[in-house]
C-alpha cells in the first residue's frame, strides 16, 4: 500500500462522518460559515496553517519551502430538496448536495490531512495549497475570489476532482483539453400593455410573445454561432400572469446559455441580446436582458492531466483511469486555468452495478468510498506534480 492510501486507512470513518455531516447541513454560496469553520476547526487541529477568505471559504497551505501546487473543493450546495431518504439527508428544507460538494470538501480535508503528515515526515517536496473554495454553484463563481485573494501566487499548477455518478466508484475520468463547456446565466424581463384575454389585438400579448421568445431564441443560436461551439440555451423558470383570462404587464424567464467553444462565448452575449431584441419587437413588448458571463470551459492542460493519470496508477491500479468526454456543464475552476496549467478529473461515485444517477437532483446518492479514494487521489497528484516541478 502506498504512503498516501496508508495514512489515509486511519482517517476513513473520520472523513465519511465528516461529509455526513456537511450533507446533513448544506449551506447555498457564499453562506457556507458552518461548513468553513468545521474545515477551519480541523486544519487548526492538525496544525495546518490557513486564512479565512472575507465572506466564506479557506485557503490553508502545507509545506514550508519549495515550489507551489494547490487543489480545490468546493462548499456549497443547491436550492432544491433532498430526496434521497438517507439517514444523513440534508435536514435544511430547500437546500441540499446535490452536486457532490459534500465529498469534495472531505476529500480535500483527507488530503491536507495526508500531506501535512508527509511534510512531517520530511516526504513532501514542496508546498501544497489548499482551496476550500465558496461559491462555485453560482456565476460568475468563488473562484474569483480566490484568485483575487492571491491565492494562485506562486502556484505552478491546480488540481481539482468533481463527482461523476456515471463512473463506477474506484475509477476516475480523464481527458486532456476542454472538458467542461462554457456557461452564462441569461434573464429576459419582458413588460407590455395587458388586458383582457378575449381582446389580445387591443394589447401586447406578453405571454405569446415570452412562448416565442422561448422557442425561438435556442433555434436562432443554432443559425448565428457556429454549430461546432454546440450553443444551447434551456430555461429553468419561466412565469407571466395569474389568471387564465388576463393577459399580464409582465413577465420573466431564466435560463443558462452554454457552448463548448471559448471563441464563440466572447460573441455569445451579443448574439443573444440582439435575437431578443428582434424577437420581441412584433409584439410590441419592450424585453430587458440581463445576462451575466458565468465560466468558461475548464481546458486541461496535457502535462497537468499526465500528472493526474499517474496518480490515479499509483492510487487505483492499472484500470484506474478511464476516459471522459467534454460536456456542457459549466465548473468555475476554468476561471484558475486562465492564469495557471492545471487538470479537472471525475470522481467516479456510482456503486459498481448499481444505479446511475444524475447531478442537481434531490436523489443524488453516492458511493461513499468514493471520499477516501479523492482524498487519496489528490493527495498523490499533489505529490506527484511537486516531484515533476522539481525535477
Amino acid at each position: 500500500m502506498h504512503a498516501t492510501s496508508q495514512i489515509l486507512t486511519a482517517l476513513a470513518d473520520e472523513l465519511v462522518a465528516l461529509r455526513r455531516d456537511i450533507h446533513a447541513h448544506p449551506e447555498l454560496s457564499w453562506n457556507e460559515q458552518r461548513t468553513t469553520t468545521l474545515v477551519t476547526d480541523r486544519l487548526s487541529a492538525a496544525g495546518i496553517r490557513h486564512e479565512r477568505l472575507s465572506r466564506t471559504g479557506v485557503i490553508a497551505e502545507v509545506g514550508t519551502e519549495g515550489p507551489v501546487v494547490a487543489l480545490r473543493g468546493d462548499l456549497d450546495a443547491l436550492p432544491l430538496e433532498d430526496r434521497s431518504g438517507l439517514p444523513w439527508a440534508s435536514t435544511v428544507t430547500g437546500v441540499a448536495h446535490a452536486c457532490g460538494h459534500d465529498v469534495h470538501t472531505s476529500a480535500l480535508l483527507g488530503a491536507a490531512l495526508t500531506l501535512q503528515e508527509l511534510h512531517h515526515r520530511g516526504e513532501l517536496r514542496g508546498r501544497v495549497r489548499l482551496f476550500f473554495q465558496p461559491a462555485e454553484e453560482v456565476m460568475p463563481g468563488g473562484a474569483l475570489e480566490v484568485v483575487a485573494a492571491g491565492g494562485l501566487e506562486d502556484v505552478v499548477s491546480i488540481f481539482a476532482l468533481h463527482c461523476d455518478p456515471s463512473v463506477d466508484v474506484g475509477q476516475v475520468g480523464l481527458r486532456e483539453g476542454p472538458v467542461t463547456g462554457a456557461a452564462d446565466s441569461l434573464v429576459v424581463h419582458l413588460s407590455g400593455r395587458g388586458g383582457h384575454s378575449s381582446r389580445p389585438h387591443l394589447t401586447e400579448d406578453l405571454t405569446f410573445a415570452l412562448g416565442k421568445l422561448l422557442t425561438e431564441l435556442p433555434a436562432v443560436l443554432s443559425r448565428r454561432i457556429d454549430p461546432r461551439a454546440g450553443a444551447s440555451v434551456v430555461w429553468g423558470h419561466v412565469e407571466a400572469g395569474v389568471a387564465p383570462n388576463v393577459i399580464p404587464v409582465e413577465g420573466r424567464m431564466s435560463g443558462t446559455v452554454r457552448m463548448l467553444d471559448v471563441q464563440a462565448w466572447a460573441s455569445a452575449e451579443e448574439v443573444v441580446r440582439r435575437a431578443v431584441g428582434q424577437l420581441a419587437e412584433p409584439y410590441g413588448v419592450e424585453a430587458v436582458v440581463h445576462y451575466t458571463r458565468g465560466v468558461p470551459p475548464v481546458d486541461n492542460d496535457p502535462a497537468a492531466t499526465a500528472v493526474l493519470r499517474r496518480a490515479a496508477l499509483t492510487v487505483l491500479g492499472p484500470d484506474g483511469a478511464v476516459a471522459t468526454v467534454q460536456s456542457l456543464g459549466g465548473e468555475d475552476f476554468g476561471w484558475y486555468l486562465r492564469h495557471v496549467p492545471g487538470a479537472l478529473a471525475r470522481l467516479g461515485t456510482r456503486t459498481p452495478g448499481g444505479r446511475t444517477y444524475d447531478l442537481h437532483q434531490g436523489d443524488l446518492v453516492v458511493d461513499e468510498r468514493a471520499i477516501g479514494i479523492g482524498a487519496a487521489l489528490l493527495a498523490e497528484t499533489a505529490v506527484e506534480a511537486l516531484a515533476a516541478a522539481s525535477a
